[in-house]
């Protein structure tokens, strides 16, 4: 419930208080926003009164007499100057003219009621005013939440970047220097960890296209007849190197084959993030399970690992956009933070869910459940 605040400016009592009368008690209903809108009621009888008023307790609305004792309402509203630019001022009158509207709107006026009216007709007015008042406040506040949203992901994007252009340009400078000799081959260690921060680099910018096109909803995506089981083949020998060289084992659980209509982008994603993160956060000598069954309708991905694991503070954090668990066992593991985020996206557009259960020290499994990736056969028949 939001309540506004109208001031009534009027050197009619009668007025005044007809107008209170007919607004206390009133509220309106925001149907797009399932809001609702009541008001409290102040009023002043001269321009001085009601200068004080807006000063002190800036009102949400004003309901003001175009001709008042000291000043006309037309001179308060110049007074007033950017002191109503969040106001909505309804002009009352019955000295009602075109010239008057048009003044009356270039200095801030929203709009314009001739006397005599009717408590519908103030109440119609007042809606208005309302509403607009409303949608203005609801822009400026998602404007708002765009700009610091905006901040903080241009933070990140350059904290995460900063780190890995200051080791290559670091690296670059020691091979200029000619730091280890003429021979070309002593520099091959620095070519090496210079294309492995390259790599990463251009892994955040990927990861950060497939998270723009899906939020946008401007991601192609093509439903197709696809092996899962096959698809989910690949996505380990894509890993196999990476687990060979960290000493962890991988072990797939999977059906002969297991048709699908999906995406076959989408499903990698799914398949290549849960993966390359069960052996980056692993042990050495540790193992990473995979496992896809279907039943129902409903295909369960199961990615467990034996590897460092997390609490349960940090597990609550994991799918939240650029979220790494830093602790003494992940600080040195590069990543975007964006790998999960984009898994859960995905899943999402399946009608399904992504679930985590961890043990700091013991291990990780993750749950992927695909509730609109049926069997394809089964999809071709509901066509």
């Amino acid at each position: 419930m939001q309540t506004y605040k109208v001031l009534i400016v009027d050197d009619e009592a009668g007025m005044r208080s007809g107008a209170e009368r007919s607004i206390e008690g009133y509220e309106i209903q925001l149907p797009e926003f399932s809001d609702r809108v009541n008001f409290t009621v102040t009023a002043a009888a001269t321009g001085a009164e009601a200068a004080e008023i807006i000063a002190a307790a800036k009102p949400d609305i004003i309901l003001l007499d175009y001709k008042l004792p000291d000043i006309t309402g037309l001179d308060l509203l110049e007074k007033a100057g950017d002191g109503i630019r969040d106001i909505a001022v309804i002009m009352i009158t019955a000295f009602a003219s075109l010239e008057v509207a048009v003044t009356a709107t270039k200095r801030g006026a929203f709009d314009f009621l001739a006397k005599p009216f009717t408590p519908e007709e103030l109440r119609a007015t007042l809606q208005k005013a309302a509403r607009h008042i409303y949608l203005q406040r609801k822009a400026r506040k998602l404007e708002e939440e765009k700009r610091h949203i905006r901040f903080q992901f241009i933070s990140v994007l350059a904290h995460e970047l900063k780190s890995p252009l200051s080791a290559v340009e670091g690296y670059m400078h020691l091979m200029n220097e000619r730091v280890k000799g003429e021979a070309l081959k002593d520099y091959e260690s620095i070519v090496e960890r210079s294309l492995i921060r390259l790599g990463g680099m251009r892994k955040l910018v990927l990861d950060l296209l497939d998270l723009t096109r899906l939020e946008s909803g401007r991601k192609k995506r093509e439903l197709a007849p696809l092996d899962l089981a096959k698809q989910a083949v690949n996505a380990a020998d894509a890993v196999a190197e990476q687990a060979k060289t960290a000493g962890v084992k991988l072990e797939l659980r999977l059906p002969p084959e297991l048709p699908l209509n999906a995406d076959s982008g989408e499903m990698d994603m799914i398949l290549s993030n849960l993966l390359t993160n069960a052996v980056k956060y692993n042990k050495p000598g540790g193992k990473v399970t995979l496992e896809i069954e279907a039943s129902q309708g409903w295909v369960n991905i199961i990615c467990r690992d034996t590897g460092i694991g997390m609490t349960k503070e940090e597990s609550g954090r994991l799918f939240l956009e650029f979220t790494r668990i830093k602790n003494a066992h992940t600080r040195n593991i590069p990543g975007s933070g964006l790998g999960l985020s984009i898994v859960d996206k995905v899943v999402k557009l399946y009608g399904g869910n992504v679930t985590v259960e961890s043990e700091y020290g013991k291990g990780t499994t993750f749950r992927v459940c695909l509730k609109s990736a049926v069997p394809a056969q089964q999809s071709a028949g509901k066509q």
